[in-house]
């Protein structure tokens, strides 16, 4: 799964901070932060299907939420 994140964030004055903050915040959304993660150390198969399924089950949750459903 490689996929390679085209990120752009202009600055256009000099408060930094937010572009800093603004970057990270597309970093998280792509996932790059994630997969890097993911990368920098043996994980086992089925801890792999573990955390995909806990992750389904808590979007499973959220989109539920969202639909007043719960």
């Amino acid at each position: 799964m490689s996929k390679k994140a085209n990120i752009v964030v202009t600055v256009n004055d000099q408060n930094i901070e937010r572009y800093l903050r603004q970057l990270k915040k597309k970093l998280e959304r792509e996932g790059v932060i994630r997969d890097m993660k993911r990368i920098s150390y043996f994980e086992a198969e089925s801890q792999k299907r573990r955390k995909r399924h806990m992750r389904a089950v808590k979007q499973n949750w959220m989109r539920m939420a969202a639909c007043n459903l719960i």
